[in-house]
């Protein structure tokens, strides 16, 4: 399955990077230009799409980085959440959007999300996902900006990976 000859395009780099500034929009809506907001990004699959997004906000924005795991090695995930790093400044009385590349079965995302909310104590806790598989939820949550919903396929690229390859690709596509 690692063969660049089994990777199909879903969404192409020119459709991704008009969705993503139209996505940037709706948060620029949101939000006043005078507002601070803390963007949270999840590493490493949500980096590409965090700073093409963070290019186009025009709020005051605070970046910061965690690094979480339900997956390992493997294409399906663990069962539970690996808190690789989640050293962040104090977000009391803040407003945080987590930027993350795809919600599937939204453990991670329920774990960070709740995090963020009773530990960290942040005023407002939103999402923004790049990709959001409803068919895989089996925790209740739900993006409060998405780009595209997708199916139930592997997917990679623009920062989603298979084994840490295919990060690079500048598209969004799946391996068959």
């Amino acid at each position: 399955m690692t063969k660049m000859e089994n990777l199909k395009v879903l969404i192409p780099e020119e459709k991704l990077m008009a969705r993503i500034k139209e996505v940037a929009e709706e948060i620029n809506a949101t939000y006043k230009e005078d507002e601070e907001l803390t963007l949270i990004c999840v590493l490493k699959g949500a980096l590409m799409f965090y700073t093409e997004l963070a290019k186009h906000l025009k709020m005051q924005v605070r970046m910061e980085f965690v690094s979480l795991s339900s997956y390992g090695d493997s294409e399906k995930s663990s069962g539970k959440v690996n808190a690789l790093n989640l050293h962040l400044p104090n977000l009391e009385g803040k407003k945080v959007m987590v930027v993350e590349d795809i919600v599937d079965t939204g453990l991670t995302l329920d774990f960070l999300m709740n995090f963020l909310r009773t530990k960290c104590n942040a005023k407002e806790v939103r999402l923004c996902a790049l990709l959001d598989k409803k068919c895989a939820r089996k925790f209740p949550v739900h993006p409060d900006f998405c780009a595209f919903d997708i199916d139930d396929k592997f997917i990679v690229g623009f920062g989603l990976d298979y084994k840490e390859l295919y990060r690079n690709i500048s598209f969004i596509g799946y391996l068959e």
